[in-house]
């Protein structure tokens, strides 16, 4: 399951339920309690939520944050006031899931989209679409939000993880789970 967490409940959060033959399906919530409903009705084998799920030890950024930026991937300090509401709310929300029995992971899909070598989403709604088809995704609305194709992109990290292809960049405040460069390539995960 992959989650595109919006740092409040005022605001739309795009989720994915991905199979393992690469169906899939999104749509919009609001509040922790449909995300938590979401999970206990579908029973994922992984939540991928995008949003930091730590904080720094010291500083901005996290160790995790900072070999993605050597990597050349660009993203937020989980500590900006932009963030860190964000960052709360998924902090609790992976806490509220693992008690339940979940494996909740950390993925960043506008990372993973320069990874994987598929639009971001300030390319557009359908720039990105057709970059998770060109992955051999199937049966996202042409209609989709862009929080419901970033879900879809971490749903995706979800499954790649399940099965060995992704990467897990971590540090001692944190890590970010990400697809490993090339071994997607003539994969159908």
């Amino acid at each position: 399951m992959g989650v595109d967490l919006a740092a409040s409940e005022k605001r739309p959060t795009g989720l994915c339920i991905l199979s393992v033959e690469l169906e899939a399906e999104t749509w919009i919530v609001w509040r922790d309690s449909e995300i938590v409903e979401c999970a206990e009705r579908y029973k994922p084998e992984v939540i991928a939520i995008d949003a930091p799920l730590s904080v720094p030890k010291a500083g901005s950024l996290r160790e995790c944050d900072r070999a993605l930026l050597k990597r050349g991937i660009r993203l937020l300090p989980p500590t900006i006031p932009s963030m860190r509401r964000l960052t709360l709310r998924g902090i609790g929300l992976k806490e509220e899931l693992a008690k339940r029995g979940f494996l909740v992971i950390e993925v960043f899909p506008g990372g993973a989209q320069d990874v994987l070598d598929i639009p971001r989403k300030k390319a557009g709604r359908k720039a990105v679409l057709q970059g998770l088809e060109g992955l051999g995704i199937r049966g996202v609305r042409t209609d989709a939000t862009i929080d419901e194709l970033d879900a879809v992109t971490a749903a995706y990290v979800g499954l790649l993880y399940l099965t060995g292809l992704a990467e897990v960049v971590s540090g001692r405040d944190g890590s970010i789970v990400m697809p490993r460069k090339g071994a997607y390539e003539g994969n159908s995960a």
